[in-house]
This record gives C-alpha cells, structure tokens and sequence, in this order.
C-alpha cells in the first residue's frame, strides 16, 4: 500500500498535478531538501509545501523523476531516483533556459494512517 501511495506521488509530481501531491500529504507534513549544490530547503506545513512546489513549476518546462530502486519499512520508504528537467528560465547563476539537469538522489518518505508525513530529499 505504501509503495502505491509514493507511487501515485512520483506521478503527480512528473504531470506538474500539485493538487494530486498535495492530497497524498499529511496537514503537518516536513519536507527538506539536502543538496551539496545549494542551501537546504525545509517546510512544515502542507500549505507551505504547496506553495514552494506551486512557485517551482516555473522553474523547469520539463521534470521527471524515476525510479531506480525502492525499499520499504512499515513506516517509511526510500527510493533511489533518476532525476532530469529543463529549466525554462535563465537564473542569476549561470544556468539558462533550455538547460538540461541530471542528477541521480535519494528521497525517504514517512507515512502514517496512509498519509505522507515526511519528505527528505537527498541530491
């Protein structure tokens, strides 16, 4: 049931649907962000959740995520993800619109009563 549910978040998430990630989220839900590239980002509620992936949307023309590998625990599951986007703007840093970005993480999800509660991505 739990691989299901972040199943269902991975494709919300690729189609741009934040309406359909934000339904699969706890209302206390944290999310963080670890990068060796850039600064964290947290979050702590789902209204705030929903605002950072609303305003990123218009960050990138293209995202996908996929998945290399999942294992699960009663409470929580790790997937190993393949990760690729086109940005659709130019950013102050040297990235333009059209450029491409791969990376390879990893995202660990908690989950309680069927809702997502934690979100850590690792990149």
């Amino acid at each position: 049931m739990n691989k299901e549910l972040i199943e269902k978040y991975i494709e919300a998430y690729n189609s741009k649907n934040v309406p359909g990630m934000i339904a699969l989220l706890e209302d206390d839900v944290l999310f963080e962000n670890v990068s060796n590239a850039s600064e964290g980002i947290t979050t702590h509620t789902k209204v705030e959740f929903e605002r950072l992936a609303v305003q990123s949307l218009a960050y990138f023309s293209e995202r996908k995520q996929t998945i290399r590998f999942i294992t699960e625990s009663q409470n929580s599951i790790a997937i190993e993800i393949d990760y690729q986007a086109t940005f659709a703007a130019d950013f102050p840093d040297p990235t333009k619109a059209g450029q491409q970005l791969n990376l390879r993480g990893v995202s660990v999800f908690e989950i309680k009563k069927g809702k997502i509660t934690r979100i850590s991505d690792y990149s």
